[in-house]
């Protein structure tokens, strides 16, 4: 007994660390700030924020329990498309934070269609992440 709480404490413990790591990155890299920015919603930050937490703690549930929604094909298909929105935004956040697009976009000499190929490659992400 005293073995499995010990083990437990461990564990959560452990999921601590994890999810301080990932805060901190979002915030030292500026990630979730730039999120906002983009999407002119600053005055929902509380929301991104209940929403980070909520969703940490949704898929760690999932993770460690056998949990069953049936959703059917509907269901399956939104949270599909959800998924890869979020992925999607956030690489793209992070690529923008760390100044990934204009380095790149130099390299190549390309000047004019810069929003198309930022448009084109969340869109490949979503798809990506949909499949």
């Amino acid at each position: 007994m005293a073995a499995k709480l010990f083990l437990g404490w461990i564990g959560f413990c452990g999921g601590c660390l994890v999810a301080g790591g990932i805060v901190a990155l979002m915030i030292g890299l500026g990630i979730l700030a730039r999120f906002i920015e983009i999407s002119h919603t600053a005055k929902h930050a509380r929301l991104y924020e209940n929403g980070i937490l909520l969703g940490g703690i949704a898929g760690t549930l999932v993770t460690v329990y056998p949990i069953m929604i049936p959703v059917g094909k509907v269901g399956v298909l939104i949270l599909g498309i959800c998924s890869g929105i979020y992925v999607g935004g956030w690489i793209m956040a992070l690529a923008e934070v760390i100044h990934v697009f204009p380095v790149f976009f130099r390299r190549i000499g390309l000047i004019k269609g810069t929003g198309f190929v930022v448009i084109a490659v969340a869109a490949g992400k979503t798809a990506g992440s949909m499949v």
